[in-house]
């Protein structure tokens, strides 16, 4: 009974496949051909499966990915001589000789092993996050000779409103639909393909991966597993894929290698997936999945997909104003150059908000560089996670988002590390607490890279814990600060212990380090020094988590007194940031060096101005003043997660019109797949950010941006439209967060504020800026503030 009840639901939703719903004009990424490259296809996922959708005409590629599908091992990094050395390195950087320290750190201040195999560690401990595999959809049309076979009418379109991407096109007068998504409620991707003619589907589906796979097809089911490489044995992460099709009138075979349907009107076909990442039955799990699945007639699991996804989604709305939502979107991110369409921004934030929920989830792990999506056996820089910006950049937009609770994985990612960090700690420093440096992965990596040019800076993992503490911030969870503490905690007894007296002032400095991925020369000599001692950048990070570690500490009514006074007596002892007598920028170094590269990508001396928040209008003034000629020496060029964070520096100076000027330099077209580390940023056609190539963290990053924009609540108050453009003149936002767990709606008509409506989870007072006017306002929880008249 329950077959043919599917079957007759399933039958109606085809009749009606020529009355679709009205699209969302702002909320949906359209095309008028299939995509010719990965980085033309449509992301879709529900934060552990992920599909990218290129929706051929003859042969439909779907690239599967599985976010725990890592290659590698737990290895051990430690090494002996890295703490011999480490008296003799920091002598030689107390006189002044970097290079001879460097050089020592390149010998011996490294992890054991080949560490990130630099960046290519598919096959080494370290590990890759990998693609899952292709599932090809290969057609067979009932075409007439007289016919034109290119298709007619092609529409293939991704609606961030439903989380549902669709493909459809006309052949020899038959209407041919396709329509994809992976489910938020069932954890399976589904796609349904009709025909408008009866029995006109003729297609085979087939799996494959470039490597590791064995297929086999029973039942009519196929399945595709195998096992990584852990960079050992050989014996690394097992994973299972299971397809299968349905359909009520079409004929159903298969042989070794692929299932085959004939004369179908409709078919629909699941794929299930699954890693043995902290699972022991998950081979049973992949084919539960399915089944479950197909207990629902097909109008349910659309229907219980798109309510799951869009309780999160439906949050946060923003209008900055119309666009031309007529044309494709590639073409109009081509006219975006020269044309002014404000309803562009709406559109990427929301992206970044779509790809967020899409990406990740409570209970697995956090986004990657590539977010959930990959294509290839070894991702660029081994798809991990980098810890001097590029992770803490993928959950910039988390909290004011209005996606609180996908902050989660990273905070429970970030309390996995400590154990490892302890030993990086104990092993390489003869430290306390926890330490975690540049690079990490599934299996906890972190200890120094195997390059000191890149790899020696040690306040990763400091950096991770102010993503905690925002947590908390945007919450007021009493009982989660409670359990973060003990990580605040750790990572600053490592600094406490670790740190030492630079000579020249006296002040409290890590060594060695460095100013990530930034180099400088010394006096008499061209060749670039990357090793270091107390970077702004690392003094920044240690006095917020000390500072954090210290409020944290009071709310919790903490009663290790020792550890409180220490750190009492040692945040006047941090060495300060300091203002260049050259040129009135913000130093980056101890040493106002000569930098190798001024315009470099990392502008990582201001993280005092953005992300954190020591560096702002009320606190620092003369500080601003020199972050924006740092900007000023810097420009406007760089990869895509460089310009991304550039929207959030000119945002936090207030100046709206420089960060769009930003926003529209990250939205620069580009094809371009080769890494290029300096230059070469921009967007593809699916909007999908260019390092290049891919790396997601700067779509994220500008996302964050344009919340920066419109709403910012970091420095003691919730601050209304503080950078905003001269063409965002009318619009709207409802939903975003500001610090205290305060949600904010807002209006505003030429320029001017004109209605701002607050909720608060408890009973707070705040201070609200609107139009320049700073007032303060009486909360209580659970019920709205409104000022229709805001003056």
């Amino acid at each position: 009974m329950r077959n043919i009840r599917f079957f007759a639901v399933f039958s109606f939703f085809i009749l009606l496949a020529c009355k679709k719903e009205a699209p969302d004009t702002n909320l949906t990424l359209w095309y008028s051909s299939p995509a010719k490259q990965w980085e033309e296809a449509l992301p879709l996922g529900n934060g552990r499966l992920g599909a990218m959708v290129e929706g051929g005409i003859s042969r439909d590629n779907i690239t599967l990915s599985e976010i725990s599908l890592w290659s590698g091992s737990e290895e051990d990094t430690s090494n002996p001589e890295a703490l011999k050395y480490l008296p003799e390195i920091r002598n030689l950087l107390q006189e002044g000789q970097n290079l001879k320290a460097q050089e020592l750190m390149y010998k011996y201040f490294k992890c054991k092993g080949d560490g990130s195999g630099l960046g290519n560690g598919a096959n080494d401990p370290y590990g890759c996050f990998q693609y899952l595999g292709n599932l090809y959809i290969d057609y067979n049309y009932p075409v007439s000779e007289k016919s034109d076979t290119i298709a007619n009418g092609y529409r293939r379109s991704l609606s961030l409103k439903n989380a549902i991407a669709n493909s459809d096109f006309e052949l020899d007068k038959v209407t041919y639909s396709r329509e994809y998504f992976v489910s938020h409620t069932n954890d399976v991707i589904i796609i349904r393909i009709t025909s408008s003619k009866a029995q006109a589907l003729n297609f085979n589906v087939s799996l494959d991966r470039q490597e590791r796979a064995n297929l086999l097809c029973e039942n009519d089911m196929l399945y595709m597993g195998g096992q990584l490489n852990n960079g050992t044995d050989g014996f690394g992460m097992k994973y299972l894929v299971q397809t299968k099709v349905i359909s009520n009138d079409g004929k159903i075979t298969s042989n070794s290698t692929a299932i085959h349907v004939k004369d179908a009107t409709s078919a629909l076909i699941f794929v299930s997936a699954a890693t043995d990442y902290k699972k022991t039955n998950y081979m049973n799990d992949v084919n539960d999945i399915i089944d479950k699945a197909q207990e629902l007639t097909y109008e349910e699991l659309k229907e219980n997909h798109i309510k799951n996804y869009q309780e999160k989604f439906n949050r946060v709305s923003v209008d900055l104003g119309e666009g031309d939502y007529s044309i494709p979107t590639d073409e109009r991110l081509k006219q975006f150059q020269t044309k002014d369409d404000p309803s562009m921004a709406a559109l990427y934030f929301q992206f970044g908000r779509y790809l967020m929920i899409s990406g990740t989830r409570e209970n697995s792990l956090p986004l990657n560089l590539q977010g959930l999506w990959a294509n290839t056996i070894q991702t660029a820089w081994n798809g991990d996670y980098h810890l001097n910006i590029n992770i803490q950049m993928n959950y910039w937009p988390v909290e004011v988002a209005n996606l609180s609770e996908l902050a989660l994985p990273l905070v429970e990612f970030t309390k996995e590390l400590v154990p490892s960090g302890e030993k990086t700690a104990k092993s390489f420093y003869n430290a306390d607490g926890w330490v975690a440096h540049v690079i990490t992965n599934p299996w906890k990596f972190t200890a120094p890279a195997e390059r000191a040019s890149w790899g020696a800076t040690n306040t990763g993992g400091a950096w991770l814990c102010s993503h905690l503490w925002e947590h908390y911030a945007f919450t007021k969870d009493v009982e989660y600060l409670a359990e973060i503490y003990p990580v605040l905690k750790g990572a600053s007894e490592f600094f406490l212990s670790n740190m030492i007296k630079e000579k020249k002032h006296g002040w409290l400095v890590t060594a060695p380090s460095s100013s990530p991925e930034n180099s400088f020369k010394l006096p008499g000599t061209d060749e670039p020094v990357y090793v270091c001692m107390g970077s702004t950048m690392d003094m920044q990070i240690i006095r917020e988590l000390f500072m954090n570690t210290l409020e944290a500490s009071t709310i919790l009514s903490e009663g290790d007194d020792n550890f409180l006074a220490k750190i009492k007596e040692t945040l006047p002892l941090l060495a300060p940031m300091q203002v260049s007598e050259k040129g009135g920028y913000l130093q980056e170094w101890l040493e106002d060096y000569e930098e190798t590269d001024p315009r470099h990508r990392h502008v990582s001396h201001l993280y005092g101005l953005h992300p954190g928040n020591l560096i702002t209008d009320t606190k620092t003034p003369e500080l601003m003043e020199a972050c924006r000629k740092t900007l000023e020496r810097r420009g406007d060029e760089g990869t895509g997660w460089s310009r991304a964070w550039k929207i959030n520096f000119w945002a936090r100076l207030k100046d709206g019109n420089r960060a769009y000027k930003l926003f529209r330099n990250l939205l620069k077209p580009t094809t371009e797949k080769q890494i290029a580390m300096d230059t070469g940023g921009g967007t593809y056609p699916n909007l999908f950010c260019v390092h290049p190539p891919f790396q997601i963290d700067g779509n994220l990053g500008g996302c964050a941006g344009i919340a920066e924009m419109l709403i910012q609540s970091h420095d003691g108050y919730i601050d209304i439209l503080p950078a905003i453009p001269d063409n965002w003149k009318t619009g709207s936002f409802n939903g975003l967060k500001a610090r205290g767990g305060v949600e904010v709606d807002a209006y505003w008509k030429n320029h001017k504020v004109t209605k701002v409506v607050l909720r608060s989870p408890e009973d707070q007072e705040i201070r609200l800026k609107v139009n320049n006017k700073m007032q303060t306002i009486i909360m209580e929880g659970g019920k709205d503030k409104v000022l229709s008249e805001v003056e």
